[in-house]
């Protein structure tokens, strides 16, 4: 008898599958979370590496060549996030309903995108930077430096395009720790060659240039590399290059990159006219609104983590139809969110005209900025919502529901910029109307997903 009762108590426990407890939910969420903001955060020194080398040149020009050439790609490389996003949530749905190959599709499908649009950069390099610089106004020396890092580093976009491609389906698959492995190797090897090429060779700004573009396709080989390590498998792959051009997978693949696409020009209208009206109130304004704008990219490097995290397993839970672990993963990360943003509020509120003394000595501007602080306190409460919800809609492909409530919160931005006399408070005022309201729709729209 005892016997039996062993044997029928081992077969239960084989057979029996483990409970799904809120702390493997909480596992998860880090799991991916931790990584990215490793990886969030290294993004900056890109920029910054490049910008601390060519300060030592010895002129101002070589900054402000630096400065608009880097815009110009931030903006339309910006254009081309979809390619990530979009990638990232229908890998992560075909991952939760176990079609391998249709992971595999939808990869090569978003890399015959990426290239395809990265070349097209390439032979319309001199249209684009000609009409750039209609509307940019520059001095001839820094527009001179611009087009020579232009030139240059125009050279990269295939890589920089595939690596979004490759990114978000890593994220789609729920490895996080392969794109952070990108990122380090990429600004290691961006400053080795920068700092080669400038200190060694003494090729100026072309040196920078060249350096970065070197990190790029680094950044894409190892990624490449490390698909091959992990995921190559020849029959799924066989079978997946039959589905590439697929019609109705295309169109898919468009519809939800066409509305992701439009929601980034809304993102940057909103973004792009806040600097713009910041330095039509003065020199003094612009550098208190950059300064603090600060406290909110700081505070999205971690929200994003979780932001990915929303994407990566709401994804897969979306396409795997479990409707039960999707609403604890919107739980947790809400949790998850409110102690943070309640912390970063706090932070702000104690701390931040120490942060303000230490990202500038001028008084005049710290001062000015202590009287603008209370909005970036309130950023933190404020904006946390849209950031998760971004991630659960960009994970489930409710591409459409994150452009409405895109549209209606830039639609609420620019009302009140038109409705009030034009001032930094009310600028202010209308950006937090923005995150917040931004959060508030998505909310009212969150139920439909699974309808």
């Amino acid at each position: 008898m005892v016997t039996f009762a062993l044997t029928l108590s081992r077969k239960f426990r084989l057979c029996s599958k483990p409970v799904f407890t809120p702390y493997i939910m909480n596992r998860q969420i880090l799991n991916i979370t931790l990584p990215s903001i490793v990886s969030n955060i290294t993004v900056p020194l890109l920029a910054l590496v490049d910008t601390t080398i060519v300060g030592h040149l010895g002129a101002a020009s070589y900054l402000g060549g630096i400065a608009v050439g880097g815009m110009l790609f931030n903006m339309a490389y910006w254009l081309f996030g979809f390619l990530r996003m979009g990638t990232g949530g229908m890998t992560a749905q075909a991952y939760g309903a176990g079609r391998t190959a249709e992971t595999l599709a939808i990869l090569f499908r978003s890399l015959l995108v990426a290239l395809t649009l990265g070349l097209s950069l390439i032979l319309l390099q001199h249209v684009l930077v000609n009409v750039a610089f209609q509307w940019i106004n520059a001095t001839p020396e820094v527009e001179n430096h611009a087009r020579t890092y232009f030139a240059c580093l125009i050279w990269g976009a295939p890589a920089v395009l595939a690596q979004y491609s490759l990114l978000g389906w890593f994220l789609g698959m729920q490895n996080a720790r392969f794109p952070m492995y990108v990122a380090i190797v990429q600004n290691v090897v961006n400053i080795a060659t920068s700092l080669l090429f400038v200190m060694g060779f003494g090729w100026k700004i072309e040196g920078v240039a060249i350096g970065t573009l070197i990190a790029q396709y680094a950044g894409m080989g190892l990624s490449v590399l490390l698909w091959f390590k992990r995921y190559y498998q020849p029959q799924a792959c066989h079978t997946a290059s039959r589905l590439v051009m697929n019609a109705m997978a295309f169109r898919r693949f468009f519809s939800v990159n066409r509305d992701i696409f439009l929601r980034t020009l809304c993102l940057i209208a909103v973004s792009t006219y806040f600097t713009s009206a910041g330095a039509a109130r003065g020199d003094l304004a612009l550098a208190a609104n950059t300064l603090l704008m600060q406290f909110f990219i700081l505070f999205s490097y971690v929200m994003d983590g979780f932001a990915y995290a929303g994407e990566a397993l709401g994804g897969r839970y979306y396409g795997a139809r479990s409707r039960t672990r999707f609403s604890l993963l919107t739980r947790r990360l809400f949790q998850w969110g409110l102690v943070l943003a309640g912390l970063f509020t706090a932070a702000y509120a104690l701390g931040g005209e120490l942060l303000v003394a230490l990202l500038t000595n001028d008084a005049a501007v710290r001062t000015t900025a202590a009287d603008y602080l209370p909005y970036a306190v309130a950023i933190p409460l404020i904006s946390f919502p849209a950031f998760l919800f971004d991630g659960l809609f960009i994970g489930t492909t409710s591409t459409r529901q994150m452009l409405l409530s895109m549209a209606f919160a830039a639609g609420a931005y620019f009302a009140i910029l038109a409705m009030f006399p034009a001032s930094n408070p009310v600028l202010w005022t209308a950006f937090l109307v923005y995150l917040g309201s931004r959060g508030a729709v998505q909310g009212l729209l969150y139920p439909r997903i699974f309808k």
